[in-house]
């Protein structure tokens, strides 16, 4: 994943393996999944195999093979050598999800991915930083991280979600971790603005007030103040380009720019052909069948999550798509109820984690309105995380130190209540009173 998030291919690390002709995140991808199958017995998934989640997961992969298999073939986009069919990139993508959601298991795990997320965040910060002017695309950072990244807009919505989890990372920990959240929070920020993306930015404003409405009583008041320090530091490193650029996400449709009024005929269209086609046109298909309802906008992608799920995989499809995303609310809500059965400093860092998984899931599908993340990588990741915080969770309750240390708990409560309602019992009467 740290590999995944830095890119792009042929760092300095990948020399020794050059040779061998495959690339080196597939080699990584290989020796993960034999150290799964080789230690499988020993991983900690709880009492069972597949969640609930889990389940839907496979039942989207599912969906989309059967789409696949019915629907008309692709016409010449995927030709060329390494580039996978995005169905063949889908199940390679699902292959490696279930991996995480069966390996990152405990807390400490879990807590070592999050550092690996945000030092990863930092690093793309400061390619964002060092990149030249002169290899901006229109004025828009382009070509920094991995291959999912090669737009600025898949970029940005990577960079916002981040710097949600490095916000609730920045409460979780001690003096050290909370100045690497700072920096890299600040570099991340300014990648976000270089990128000039509105989704981002309308992305981030969903999940602030979601933010405000949804943070923790005991914790409002430090939460509602690292908005407002994050807004500040937001606007100091922007620049005139890009606080215009946003200004036109409010604009109406006689003063908005072709790039803005294009996703909304693109999504029109892509109703039409939903509609036309309720069962899907086949996964990789919008490029070759938009033309045949927007001529101007033939082998153009959707720029909408959503749309482009409805269309390619059907209203099946994108039934099970919001099964998923309910379904990772609901988990994270259920485990900010069941924090309060953990020791005190592990209660408080599952909530913020749990709250911080919650409102960059926010901010993510909020920029799925602008950009198509369907068979992207980070969306499936964030999607997953939810499943290895409630095993994390479930392994830290099933601890025998815990377990007794509970139980012992329940019985001194058990003993105090006895006491206090043998307390307030009434003293019995004397035999004296009793005759009169």
């Amino acid at each position: 994943m740290g590999h995944y998030s830095v890119g792009p291919e042929r760092q300095w690390w990948e020399k020794p393996i050059q040779h061998w002709g495959i690339r080196y995140s597939f080699t990584l991808a290989i020796a993960t999944a034999a150290g799964f199958m080789v230690h499988l017995r020993n991983l900690k998934c709880g009492k069972k195999f597949l969640s609930r989640h889990e389940v839907l997961i496979l039942a989207f992969l599912a969906g989309i093979w059967l789409v696949y298999l019915t629907a008309p073939a692709t016409v010449g986009r995927y030709t060329a050598p390494r580039i996978d069919h995005p169905v063949i990139k889908f199940t390679k993508i699902m292959v490696f999800v279930l991996m995480l959601t069966h390996i990152v298991t405990t807390a400490k795990n879990l807590d070592r991915l999050v550092w690996v997320l945000i030092v990863g965040a930092l690093f793309l910060g400061l390619q964002a930083w060092a990149t030249p002017r002169r290899a901006f695309a229109s004025g828009r950072l382009e070509t920094v991280g991995g291959v999912d990244f090669t737009e600025s807009n898949f970029f940005s919505a990577y960079m916002a979600t981040l710097l949600c989890l490095i916000g609730a990372q920045f409460f979780r920990t001690g003096k050290w971790g909370k100045l690497l959240c700072l920096v890299s929070g600040a570099f991340t920020a300014n990648a976000i603005v270089l990128t000039r993306s509105r989704g981002a930015v309308m992305g981030l404003g969903v999940g602030a007030i979601t933010a405000v409405f949804l943070s923790p009583r005991e914790h409002r008041r430090p939460i509602a103040l690292g908005l407002i320090v994050a807004f500040c530091g937001f606007l100091y490193v922007s620049d005139p380009q890009f606080l215009d650029r946003a200004s036109t996400i409010f604009r109406s449709e006689d003063q908005r720019d072709k790039s803005a009024q294009s996703r909304i005929v693109l999504a029109k269209a892509g109703l039409r052909i939903a509609a036309d086609n309720p069962f899907g046109i086949g996964v990789g298909n919008f490029y070759q069948t938009i033309g045949k309802y927007l001529p101007d906008y033939a082998g153009k992608d959707a720029h909408n999550t959503y749309v482009r799920c409805l269309t390619e995989t059907g209203i099946q499809g994108f039934a099970v798509f919001l099964a998923l995303i309910a379904s990772a609310f609901v988990t994270l809500r259920r485990l900010y109820a069941t924090a309060a059965s953990l020791p005190p400093t592990d209660a408080k860092n599952t909530r913020f984690l749990a709250f911080g998984l919650t409102i960059g899931l926010v901010t993510l599908l909020s920029c799925c309105l602008t950009v198509s993340l369907t068979y992207v990588e980070f969306l499936w990741w964030f999607l997953a995380l939810p499943v290895c915080l409630q095993r994390a969770v479930e392994n830290r309750l099933a601890e025998p130190t815990l377990e007794g240390a509970l139980a012992a708990t329940d019985c001194r409560t058990h003993k105090a209540d006895r006491a206090h309602h043998v307390a307030e019992r009434p003293a019995p009467k004397r035999l004296s009173q009793v005759r009169k």
